[in-house]
């Protein structure tokens, strides 16, 4: 990846905006990071993982790992913390853009537009059903659950879902089991408790 160096701005330029100056995590229009390239070559297939489990479509996932590595390009995030940032940032990306096609859904349900139902194998329609099921369930969980869940499900060890989400480790066990059965109560919301 070929990346196109810019001047930089510091912190006390008259030019940069004071917004920057005061917040200290955007950098100004039209700059890029020194080190992008290599935590880009180092983090990609993670971002990517990370935003396919949510999703279930690697298209997607590629088209949102690359506005988390546009957002890291343009943030003051240390480097040495860019693969918990990129992994909570593809998660909480990933959701978003679930949240903004049930969104777009509806509005198509209410001015009477057919979604396109493309045929296929039954348990393939079946198997694409259920997951979209569970990502919708997973979008209506509370944020920090959500991306607990997903983190800790694409790989992630407790130390590292703790950091990622600023939370104890000892925290995390106990807000993934929050989170399954929250989604479980989303999936199945007539199920009796036990």
């Amino acid at each position: 990846m070929d990346l196109v160096r810019q001047e930089r701005w510091t912190a006390t330029s008259p030019a940069l905006p004071a917004a920057r100056r005061i917040a200290g995590t955007a950098r100004p229009a039209g700059t890029v990071r020194d080190d992008l390239e290599p935590v880009f070559r180092a983090e990609y297939a993670r971002v990517v993982a990370v935003a396919a489990r949510v999703l279930g479509s690697r298209d997607q996932a590629e088209d949102v790992a690359q506005e988390v590595f546009l957002s890291f390009g343009r943030s003051s995030v240390p480097a040495r913390e860019a693969r918990g940032w990129l992994t909570v940032a593809a998660a909480h990306t990933a959701l978003n853009l679930i949240r903004s096609g049930r969104r777009r859904t509806a509005r198509e349900e209410v001015v009477g537009a057919e979604p396109a139902i493309v045929p296929d194998v039954a348990d393939a329609v079946v198997s694409r059903e259920e997951h979209a099921r569970v990502r919708a369930a997973l979008s209506r969980l509370p944020r920090k659950q959500a991306v607990a869940l997903v983190l800790r499900h694409s790989g992630l060890g407790y130390a590292e879902v703790a950091a990622a989400l600023d939370l104890s480790v000892g925290s995390v066990g106990t807000t993934v089991r929050r989170a399954e059965s929250a989604l479980r109560k989303e999936l199945n919301p007539h199920a009796s408790p036990d």
